[in-house]
């Protein structure tokens, strides 16, 4: 199976950063969530062993069959379903205490639908809890995303749907930044050559093998530059207060 940059491995040295800045969210969650639990978006599993442990029953859903087959065997006691969403067809309405969807949403076509068909399902008093990129930060178009957000468009979406939105961001420390700072001028460096700015303007299906080859040898030049990609832990982020001015967002929403 072609395995895109997208779906970043806990496996590959140079996967590390992006690794720990998605599991952070994961350990913030397990800290709060309870009861039933419905993960959309649940990938290879990356937080499964915290959620699993939080809530008294675990619900996993992903597009992909292949994982989805794999999860049911290592993890016997939780539900899983392979389907695309939006809709979660059948899910009844008011099943789950929390919904856990953590970068997901950058990935589906129809994201209202997505926010609404989560609110349908959760409880009364329930909480979405949600995690995306923030536009702000992005350092080239990602032709695996059909869409970024900036902080009040998300909570606008989601607000449509959901009585409060509480918006927080993930954001990292000097150790962090001083990263992100390498990776944003490698990849000018790799940008520059995009003189007809093709990156906006083709289909974002023609640009995505590029963009992972091109991730991928990024990924491996930062690794190898000073060896910090490695040290990076998941520690080393943390819940802010300022969205806006946060590499990820990371809403909660109650029904």
């Amino acid at each position: 199976m072609y395995k895109t940059t997208e779906i970043t491995s806990a496996e590959i040295a140079s996967d590390n950063p992006v690794h720990q800045r998605l599991l952070f969210p994961y350990v913030e969650a397990a800290a709060l969530v309870s009861g039933q639990v419905l993960e959309i978006g649940c990938g290879w599993g990356r937080g499964l062993e915290l959620l699993t442990k939080a809530a008294s029953h675990y619900t996993g859903v992903d597009k992909n069959e292949e994982l989805i087959a794999g999860l049911r065997i290592e993890y016997p006691k939780s539900t899983f379903i392979a389907a695309n969403i939006p809709p979660l067809s059948g899910l009844p309405d008011n099943t789950f205490d929390y919904i856990v969807t953590f970068q997901v949403i950058e990935h589906i076509e129809n994201d209202d639908l997505f926010i609404k068909e989560a609110h349908r399902v959760l409880k009364p008093g329930g909480k979405l809890l949600l995690t995306t990129v923030n536009k702000t930060f992005s350092l080239t178009r990602n032709p695996w995303h059909v869409r970024e957000y900036y902080a009040d468009g998300l909570k606008a979406l989601m607000a449509k749907y959901f009585q409060t939105v509480d918006t927080r961001g993930i954001h990292g420390n000097e150790k962090v930044m001083t990263y992100y700072e390498q990776n944003k001028e490698s990849v000018k460096k790799l940008t520059r050559f995009d003189i007809f700015n093709l990156q906006y303007r083709l289909p974002r299906r023609l640009l995505q093998v590029p963009y992972d080859l091109m991730n991928r040898l990024n990924r491996n030049r930062l690794l190898q530059a000073d060896g910090l990609a490695a040290e990076i832990d998941y520690t080393d982020y943390l819940v802010s207060k300022d969205p806006a001015g946060s590499l990820d967002f990371f809403y909660v929403a109650t029904k």
